[in-house]
């Protein structure tokens, strides 16, 4: 085994007081008031506003400004056309498709989980999307998991921006690989328990680690891991049975 593991590392949490949420209650007053950061308003050019995803209706793009509250997020709607443009499709999985976009103000790119409303039938798809969003927030700026940007609602879609890992998933990077290491996996194993130390330091189980859920932050071949999708995600309840 070599000396691979004989260096000791310390896992760096952002913030020295962190409590676990008190309640389901609280909980669910936070995710149902959290405020997005305030971005500058900019008009798009024709063809960006005109522009739609797949199964979005024509009056998807009137929804910035008109004040109507959207009832996923409860908040004024926006046509997310006018803050970015959702450009490739990078993944589909089961409720939304990730694109590729760019945000007009400052021409930085992120990736946008866009989910279609029609596919939030019943009540807890829409609270589990809340949950999600809310984890998002909660767990962002931590190590090794995928900063998140802000979330919008339009007439169609509920849109999920956040950080641009560009290096793919780390299930395709080991099958172009075929083979790591010993010091290599030890640096992927020491990422991947990163992420659940500070998961479970925050009050947070992930509840679906597995490589296609694990993206690499750039092409190098020692790029940091972050982890995604936190769809399946949930709080730690005081008390409650943790197994899953």
């Amino acid at each position: 085994m070599g000396n691979c593991f004989t260096k000791t590392y310390e896992i760096f949490i952002t913030s020295a007081k962190m409590r676990r949420p008190a309640s389901t209650a609280e909980r669910s007053k936070a995710t149902a008031t959290w405020r997005r950061p305030s971005l500058p308003r900019h008009k798009a050019p024709p063809h960006q506003l005109t522009g739609r995803l797949p199964g979005s209706s024509s009056a998807s793009g009137r929804a910035s400004g008109s004040g109507e509250m959207g009832p996923v997020l409860q908040r004024p709607m926006v046509n997310v056309w006018s803050l970015y443009q959702l450009e490739r499709n990078l993944g589909s999985g089961a409720f939304g498709t990730t694109y590729l976009c760019t945000e007009h103000a400052t021409g930085l790119r992120y990736a946008c989980k866009s989910v279609p409303k029609k596919k939030l039938v019943r009540r807890t798809d829409v609270e589990d999307l809340r949950r999600e969003i809310s984890i998002l927030q909660h767990l962002s700026g931590q190590p090794n998991i995928v900063e998140f940007r802000s979330a919008y609602e339009d007439n169609d879609h509920v849109h999920l921006v956040m950080e641009y890992c560009f290096g793919g998933e780390l299930f395709d990077r080991i099958t172009a690989k075929g083979s790591y290491s010993v010091r290599q996996a030890a640096t992927v194993f020491r990422d991947i328990l990163t992420v659940v130390h500070v998961c479970h330091f925050m009050g947070v189980i992930h509840r679906d680690l597995k490589p296609e859920n694990f993206l690499l932050a750039n092409a190098a071949d020692d790029a940091p891991l972050k982890a995604i999708d936190f769809g399946l995600s949930a709080f730690i309840e005081e008390g409650q049975d943790d197994r899953t």
